[in-house]
């Protein structure tokens, strides 16, 4: 991570043009065959807007945030205003517009660039670009349903794309998952073949890496569909294929870091929107948002010492607030509930992470408890508990000597002293559902790392059990899905469909 400045001062000026970055991207001679851009330079941009499209809610809300409040991680704390929207499930053409929007605008448009070159030396670049492409296109499919794939991103020769059915959109990116491993592949016999590095501010041209994550985010594709009967053949021969491939899955967490440090315009994207400020003040957003009760007594009735890393412990204990209430103790101002954690806002200079190997471990755990995978579905569940523990750097006190008149210690936390447990959904043995304890283990791994990804997963498994809602709810029912920006409307209104009910019309693998 050392020496990158360039690829920084690359961002910063990619972040401070239109959500397109096209004053950016139209140094090219031709935007769809670029000669002027070097690979090295796009690389790097795309990759921080990765991160950006989950983590920075400076420009818009975007998908951590999202999902945290959804998932019912997050609520707020007296004397903001933050998320009444999100508490009145109040989804329309405008509702987190900017995921579609900043999507499609930034990592998708600038990872294109890279498929556009000519010529094999350009393999691994490629093969990045549909990595982190089908990453993407994923999470656009698990929002919205239907989306521009095929015809998309061909910027001015084709501005109105047709959409794609959802359920073709996943089965195309499994395929575009075996051809980016088919072209690193290929790339050890390609002679000058560029590898990039540096650029690379994920795996640092580390290949063997990317194929990992490749097999990785195939499984999630996987897993999801994993409820739809007629597609239990085909995903057993997609993952027998991964299996055979002999990559395997990621076992450390994928993380975006062009050189993050505590300058402007230069901090981690979730630090930057929930942390400290270059000078050192407290971000508003921080102040605001606070755990809720319902997250909070899962954790404490189980004994989890990761409590007070993914959320902070304020001098009087641990308290949440229920989402949308509105006559507001004096007890539930920002110095007396529990906001994120120190396990979640580390540094300026924290890594921003794309795929958590905890959830690597626990979409290996579902796919070895439905039999596509022949591994140990308890240790793998066991593991994505660990690797969570591992992520927010989970101590504890103990008592070390025995002594009483001595304090006790802080050390490590021990995660099987957590998952032996007799409890439900925590240790594997006492859990009557085995599916039920991986979500719910899940839901806690990802909770303020990756919300968005929780909220998908309950909308698919209804899990963890018993999810409030919000108390202004329109109804008995959260969202289950996004509306089409306004944007479409306005800018390709003959191909988008028709608005859904964003309570019921569940996305192709929930139904």
């Amino acid at each position: 991570m050392k020496n990158i400045s360039l690829y920084f001062m690359l961002l910063v000026a990619a972040l401070s043009v239109t959500s397109c970055s096209d004053d950016f991207l139209d140094m090219n001679d031709d935007p769809n065959n670029p000669t002027s851009v070097s690979p090295d330079l796009i690389l790097p941009v795309a990759q921080g807007y990765s991160a950006n499209l989950i983590f920075y809610d400076g420009g818009g809300r975007h998908a951590n945030t999202l999902g945290n409040l959804m998932a019912y991680n997050w609520s707020q704390a007296d004397g903001y205003s933050w998320y009444y929207d999100e508490f009145q499930y109040l989804v329309n053409a405008n509702f987190y517009d900017q995921i579609w929007d900043d999507t499609y605008n930034q990592p998708l448009r600038n990872y294109q660039e890279l498929l556009n070159y000519e010529g094999d030396i350009y393999n691994n670049y490629k093969a990045i670009a549909k990595v982190m492409m089908s990453y993407h296109f994923q999470m656009l499919v698990d929002a919205y349903g239907d989306i521009p794939y095929t015809e998309a991103l061909q910027r001015g020769a084709n501005t109105t794309p047709a959409y794609d059915d959802a359920e073709a959109v996943y089965d195309s990116l499994i395929v575009d998952l075996s051809e980016a491993i088919d072209l690193i592949d290929e790339a050890g016999n390609v002679e000058n073949v560029l590898n990039p590095g540096a650029a690379d501010v994920m795996y640092q041209g580390d290949m063997e890496a990317w194929k990992t994550l490749a097999n990785t985010v195939k499984l999630r594709i996987l897993v999801r569909e994993s409820g739809l009967s007629d597609k239990e053949a085909y995903i057993q021969e997609e993952i027998n294929e991964i299996v055979s491939e002999g990559s395997g899955f990621i076992t450390e967490n994928a993380s975006v870091n062009p050189g993050y440090v505590n300058e402007e315009d230069k901090q981690n994207p979730f630090w930057r929107s929930f942390g400290l400020t270059v000078a050192g003040n407290q971000q508003n957003n921080f102040q605001a948002t606070t755990a809720t009760p319902f997250v909070l007594d899962f954790l404490s009735n189980s004994s989890d010492p990761r409590i007070n890393y993914i959320y902070e412990e304020p001098d009087s204990g641990h308290k949440g607030v229920q989402q949308g209430l509105q006559a507001y103790p004096d007890e539930f101002t920002a110095e007396f509930v529990s906001n994120i954690g120190p396990g979640l806002l580390k540094s300026a200079s924290q890594d921003a992470p794309i795929f958590t190997a905890a959830e690597s471990y626990f979409l290996q755990a579902e796919a070895a408890l439905k039999g596509y995978l022949s591994d140990d579905a308890q240790s793998l569940y066991e593991s994505g508990i660990a690797a969570s523990f591992e992520y927010l750097e989970t101590m504890e006190l103990v008592d070390t000597d025995g002594d009483p008149a001595t304090a006790p210690e802080l050390v490590e936390a021990d995660p099987a002293d957590y998952y032996s447990q007799d409890i439900e959904n925590v240790g594997w043995t006492a859990s009557s559902d085995k599916l039920e304890a991986i979500i719910t283990q899940k839901w806690i791994a990802l909770n303020g790392i990756n919300g968005f990804e929780a909220w998908i997963e309950y909308n698919r498994t209804g899990y963890p059990e018993d999810l409030p809602l919000s108390r202004l709810a329109p109804g008995n029912n959260r969202p289950v899905r996004l509306y089409y920006p306004s944007s479409e409307r306005s800018i390709n209104a003959s191909n988008v469909p028709a608005q859904p009910n964003a309570f019921t019309d569940k996305i192709f693998w929930a139904n």
